[in-house]
């Protein structure tokens, strides 16, 4: 813990877009769980709350309190009428003392709880609060919140465009940010990560980050015996960004059983360091069935774990388009936790090997955009993005290409060429 720490230096706070949605939660919900990878900043944005002042906080890393939560969890609880309760993973018992206190005296507020770990997908803990918690997840920090200005892209204004040229209009109104993916994807969004002054600092950081996920954070959820063979996954698993989960296939690379495969990258989601994309299909059943692509978290954490130090390698790597997509879909997940009703966000892949790399799903309303490292873009790439909008032509009226262009414009009459910097 110690490199971890030593390295989050910067004094000033840098606003999350998030901030805003806790807020109204807490208004709402006497529960409201706060997740999130380790060292994606929720501690930081709990104390930095305006309402953070009215709030007692306590977080289960300090023994005394954990201590507390274990054996006497209702004392803790008693602290006072509206608490901030740190990492509360590490004591899982502490959320049934939660819900019998707020069956007994149910008000907004009552506990704002940040965890390490998904508690909807630890299963001695999932339903402890239902029906009583809104969860929110904090992603890595966005483009606009490592500028300082605590925003997320602006997707909502863009779903709200009709047409391509609506689109195109709006977005030219729009600064374009004067940033190179591949620089972001090494930064990654982990706010000491984002702060390191040198190359070496964060590949220091990063080392110690994994270490401290191996050996402790890992041990909150599950036990983990051959800590060697599970990060030989996480980096096996890197290298397959952007591509459907083959379980079979992994399992057998990294030399595990099927069953330990299968746990293991439960754990991995578990912990916030992977995420599933799932397909689009209309029939919902059909979604949870088909396989899902798999994207990392944090593409600065990837980029270590796949062993890039240098932007240059990134553009020349086989990983450069994947990890250009994981990028941008950490930030399709830091904005969707701002907009209620929450947007779904698929990818779409054919039988016959037609292909979209990602579908914003809000409403009656479908958004098929398609992400490239090119800076010119030829008609024949935009044959699969035609095919989808010739497949739902009353739910997806336009589409775009996110690419390295300074300006958008038409590419046809339904088809955006849209700025990639615009949406990091």
């Amino acid at each position: 813990m110690i490199i971890i720490h030593s390295m989050n230096r910067s004094d000033d706070y840098h606003p999350r877009a998030l901030a805003l949605t806790v807020e109204s939660a807490l208004k709402a919900h006497p529960v409201v769980v706060l997740s999130g990878a380790r060292q994606t900043g929720k501690t930081t944005l709990t104390r930095h709350l305006p309402s953070a002042s009215t709030r007692l906080f306590q977080t289960l890393d300090d023994l005394d309190v954990f201590e507390l939560a274990r054996k006497r969890p209702h004392d803790l609880l008693a602290m006072g009428p509206r608490l901030t309760l740190d990492e509360v993973q590490r004591v899982p018992e502490l959320l049934l003392a939660i819900k019998k206190t707020v069956d007994q005296r149910r008000e907004p507020g009552q506990f704002l709880l940040t965890g390490s770990a998904n508690l909807l997908l630890m299963r001695h803990i999932a339903d402890s609060l239902t029906g009583r918690a809104v969860y929110l997840l904090l992603s890595p920090f966005t483009g606009g919140e490592k500028r300082g200005d605590g925003t997320v892209p602006p997707w909502s204004r863009v779903l709200a465009c009709k047409s391509a040229a609506e689109a195109v209009e709006l977005l030219n109104s729009l600064p374009v940010p004067q940033v190179e993916w591949m620089t972001e994807v090494l930064r990654g969004g982990m706010p000491p990560a984002v702060f390191a002054e040198t190359t070496e600092e964060r590949a220091l950081w990063f080392d110690g980050f994994v270490r401290t996920y191996l050996e402790r954070d890992l041990r909150e959820v599950s036990q983990v015996s051959a800590l060697p063979d599970f990060r030989r996954l996480m980096q096996l698993a890197v290298h397959r960004l952007g591509q459907l989960m083959n379980q079979t296939e992994l399992g057998r690379d990294a030399g595990l059983a099927q069953a330990t495969t299968h746990r293991y990258l439960n754990l991995l989601e578990t912990t916030f360091q992977l995420h599933r994309l799932p397909p689009f299909a209309v029939n919902a059943t059909k979604r949870l069935i088909k396989t899902p692509k798999l994207y990392w978290a944090d593409t600065g954490l990837a980029a270590h774990l796949a062993g890039f130090t240098d932007p240059r390698d990134i553009y020349d790597s086989r990983l450069a388009g994947a990890l250009l997509e994981n990028l941008l879909f950490s930030a399709f997940l830091a904005w969707r936790e701002t907009v209620q009703p929450k947007p779904e966000i698929f990818y779409w892949r054919t039988a016959g090997g037609a292909e979209v790399d990602f579908v914003i799903e809000r409403g009656p309303k479908l958004l098929p955009l398609e992400v490239k490292t090119a800076r010119q873009i030829t008609l024949p790439e935009l044959r699969h993005l035609e095919t989808f909008l010739t497949e739902y032509p009353t739910k997806a009226t336009w589409g775009a290409v996110l690419h390295q262009t300074d300006q958008a414009r038409l590419l046809t009459p339904t088809i955006a060429s849209v700025p990639l910097a615009t949406f990091l």
